[in-house]
């Protein structure tokens, strides 16, 4: 059994860890979670043995393994696949004595613990772990210094899950991973047979592998059973009766005060005021629940354009000219779109992405945009590129050129910056605080098109859950990629698929896609380009006479869809509220209150599909 008990860790001055214990059942699969910035990684390293602790100790099993994702991308002139082989230190010393040892006993126990540690098996091993995180065999033979970043951090995971220890501790291990590689990722860790201690924000991860989840608030640790929605569960049952039991001890407390200061000063009652009194400093208080004020998203709504926002006919895209990434794509783009790009890293996802938003040109077809349309483009590497100098206040200020302090400041509390968190250096933010800055910054201009690759990276669940319920309520199209499941099941009505070179609409859920993922089966190639028209520009002609025809019965469907999708949030919303996780906007509501919201929710859920079947039926029946 893994176990730690007291532990306190000072980082300059101040408690990050204080008084944590918990015991860890033995092949336990433990989802590690905490808010950004409580101290989950520190809390990791001690365990690993990384740094030292002020207080406090921890116990693992004799002779037990232990195995940590570094934060270091390995790089170099070796192969990828040969770096993970290598991480084996005891095979590869092994395997280089065999070869030059003559002594027919030692040649023996070489042998012998080769076999034992299936040494022979391990390049098959090595090469199905690379496969599963996205290498094919010509990656695995590439030079570590050939990858950018990402890439190499996923090296780094495949070495350390092909070394197979006793206790896998792992950080964070899907921000470098497509959705397919978290799926894969998810699939191995389940039928890992060591401990796991996984620090994710990933709601899908965390409820698919974890059997107990580890939760990390103001320095202490408490340990529940079940994944992560049996621990909303657990915590959400837990902070009401600490609330009713803070509001029954304030009540007793008034009580007692009361009594002392009416008799305190009448000798016949001095020996019971007195008893009170010591009651009163016995009594310790109970902490009220606290709640983040700073978790926040607010994007400013821009201003209606009329449908379509942008076209896509026959279009090209990619870096050398004569060599497209993406070809034969058709896309149109309405103002209350919400599209996930699904996909393979490497597949053409970030290129699409680039293209819609303006930083790639098109190489062949037409790219057509709406008059004043305005897109906002989120990347990590805007985040990345912040000046750890600068105050969000002056970060914001080069940005919105122009901009009265009132209106800099504004848009930064939008997304939690105000008093003096907007006055802080970039350098003392959380990596989820940053995400939230560029996302401000990208946002200052109220865009029609919002694209965001990867938004969640380094966001812990709750403030992913703060984006989700933003994105909600945002009044323009958004563009998403993603690896985080429950994200793209809450927020995209539209998937499109990028592979084999072009995108194409997948026609089916999330849950319907994760499966086709798993199932292992080569996507379906997209359809031959039909041939070129004798009269190109009749046929356009013709195309665009046939959409108008349909474009009535084909925004119906699409208006009903969108209404559906957010009738279908409210009823989450409210029930969740019902189960005691209410969102701000529920909060102040009563229980008869949320019953009646969910009636009326309800009764737009139905109109909302009557009137998709109608229009549906009427749009197939048009031919």
């Amino acid at each position: 059994m893994l176990s730690f008990r007291d532990i306190t860790i000072r980082l300059g001055g101040r408690a990050i860890i204080e008084g944590a214990s918990a015991a860890i059942p033995p092949r336990a699969r433990v989802g590690f979670i905490g808010r950004n910035g409580a101290g989950k990684s520190t809390l990791m390293k001690a365990i690993a043995g990384m740094i030292e602790t002020d207080t406090g100790s921890v116990d693992i099993p004799r002779n037990a393994r232990f195995g940590y994702l570094r934060q270091d991308a390995p790089g170099g002139q070796t192969s990828a696949f040969d770096t993970v082989l290598e991480a084996d230190v005891e095979r590869a010393a092994l395997l280089l004595e065999a070869e030059t040892q003559t002594d027919p006993d030692r040649l023996g126990h070489i042998y012998e613990r080769l076999d034992q540690i299936d040494a022979y098996e391990a390049p098959a091993r090595a090469g199905r772990i690379l496969k599963g995180l996205g290498f094919d065999e010509a990656m695995q033979a590439r030079p570590m210094d050939s990858f950018s970043g990402g890439w190499r951090m996923r090296v780094a995971l495949a070495s350390l899950l092909f070394l197979n220890p006793d206790i896998l501790l792992l950080d964070e291990p899907s921000n470098h991973l497509d959705l397919e590689a978290v799926m894969w990722l998810e699939g191995f860790l389940r039928a890992y047979r060591g401990t796991i201690l996984l620090i994710s924000h990933e709601r899908d991860l965390l409820n698919n592998v974890a059997d107990h989840i580890l939760h990390l608030d103001r320095g202490q640790t408490t340990l529940y059973p079940g994944g992560y929605d049996a621990f909303e569960r657990q915590r959400a049952e837990r902070l009401a009766q600490q609330a009713a039991a803070r509001e029954k001890q304030v009540a007793e407390r008034e009580k007692l005060q009361a009594f002392v200061d009416r008799w305190r000063a009448k000798a016949s009652k001095a020996k019971q005021a007195q008893s009170r009194v010591k009651a009163l400093e016995r009594m310790q208080p109970i902490a009220a629940v606290a709640e983040d004020p700073s978790m926040r998203f607010d994007f400013p709504n821009p201003v209606g354009l009329r449908p379509p926002l942008l076209t896509l006919d026959h279009v090209a895209v990619g870096y050398e000219p004569g060599k497209p990434i993406l070809s034969r794509l058709g896309l149109r783009l309405d103002p209350d779109d919400r599209i996930a790009l699904l996909g393979r890293n490497g597949n053409g996802k970030t290129t699409l992405a680039r293209m819609i938003a303006g930083e790639l040109p098109v190489m062949e077809g037409e790219m057509t945009t709406a008059t004043k349309l305005t897109v906002g483009y989120f990347t990590q590497y805007q985040v990345e590129e912040l000046d750890p100098k600068d105050t969000p206040v002056e970060t914001m200020g080069r940005v919105m050129k122009g901009a009265t302090p009132v209106q800099i400041r504004s848009q930064l509390g939008r997304f939690g910056f105000s008093g003096d968190k907007a006055l802080t250096a970039v350098g003392k933010l959380s990596g989820g605080e940053r995400a939230r800055l560029a996302l401000a910054l990208v946002t200052h201009n109220a865009p029609h098109l919002l694209i965001l690759d990867e938004p969640t990276n380094h966001l812990d669940v709750d403030t992913r859950e703060a984006l989700v319920q933003a994105l909600a309520e945002f009044k323009g199209a958004v563009v998403l990629v993603s690896h985080d499941r429950h994200m793209l099941e809450l927020v995209a009505d539209r998937l499109l698929l990028v592979d084999g070179g072009t995108a194409r609409e997948f026609d089916g859920t999330i849950e319907e896609y994760a499966a086709f993922v798993v199932s292992g089966k080569e996507p379906a190639p997209p359809p031959a380009p039909a041939a070129a028209p004798v009269d190109k520009k009749e046929e356009r002609r013709a195309a665009a006479q046939a959409r108008e025809a349909s474009a009535g019965l084909r925004k119906a469907v699409k208006d009903a869809e969108g209404e559906i999708a957010k009738a279908q949030r409210a009823l989450a919303e409210v029930d969740g509220a019902l189960a005691g996780i209410a969102s701000p906007a529920l909060k102040s509501l009563s229980m008869g209150e949320l019953m009646k919201r969910r009636g009326e929710v309800e009764a737009r859920l139905e109109a909302a599909e009557a009137a998709w079947l109608q229009a549906s039926e009427a749009l197939e029946a048009s031919g």
